[in-house]
């Protein structure tokens, strides 16, 4: 399995607007994507705003080429994506996934007041 890894900034104000277009346009495609086996979205506080890291787990790069195009190494951004990051960082970061001790990961969803999870996104 392989991990693609990209990180965003968004000032704060825009950092949920930005969360919600993330979900309806990279998680909802990446999911969607054959060879695809998951998809995080991670946020934290940062100096500038919003930090965003984007994880999605593959079982091949011939599945991460399907959704990023041949040139896997570059970052995958939409038209919305201007407006509410600081930076378009053009690259992505990969990694093998050595160990992984995630079995039930996916089983519920961290959001309060949503039911079961769903194991592609």
């Amino acid at each position: 399995m392989i991990a693609r890894l990209w990180r965003g900034v968004t000032a704060q104000e825009k950092s949920q607007p930005f969360l919600e277009q993330l979900e309806r346009t990279g998680v909802k495609d990446c999911a969607a994507t054959p060879g695809n086996r998951g998809v995080l979205v991670l946020r934290r506080p940062a100096e500038r705003g919003a930090e965003y890291l984007f994880i999605s787990l593959w079982d091949s790069i011939d599945a991460i080429a399907r959704f990023a195009g041949p040139d896997i190494d570059k970052a995958v951004y939409y038209p919305e994506d201007r407006q509410y990051l600081l930076d378009l960082e053009t690259g992505v970061a990969h990694y093998e996934v050595a160990v992984s001790a995630a079995r039930s990961l996916f089983a519920q969803s961290s959001r309060p007041g949503a039911g079961g999870g769903n194991p592609a996104c």
